[in-house]
């Protein structure tokens, strides 16, 4: 398992681009069995509306597009779980994360 600290986040849904503000976040990359499996765990979100919006969606795919600290850069598609009480995200990825 590796643990990734993230700087920057988009995203892009509904065919719009946004950027995901939080306080911090971690890409975590899980190999197991030949198979690699990754999520990122976002905390202290800071746009509530979006929050809202994916809480009360039926279509919460986004395209992930993140920054680390160290300059890497990674994508792929994803499912986005709000978790408006503790403005917080979970993330679980779908498929090949490509690292850029």
């Amino acid at each position: 398992m590796e643990t990734i600290q993230l700087k920057d986040i988009e995203i892009v849904y509904q065919q719009q681009m946004k950027e995901l503000p939080f306080q911090t976040a971690e890409l975590v990359l899980v190999s197991d069995y030949g198979s690699r499996l990754w999520y990122v765990d976002v905390n202290g979100v800071k746009d509530i509306e979006l929050l809202e919006w994916f809480g009360q969606s039926e279509d919460i795919r986004i395209e992930l597009f993140a920054t680390a600290l160290d300059g890497r850069t990674f994508n792929g598609t994803a499912y986005l779980h709000p978790n408006e009480p503790h403005q917080a995200a979970a993330i679980r990825g779908d498929g090949e994360l490509r690292e850029t």
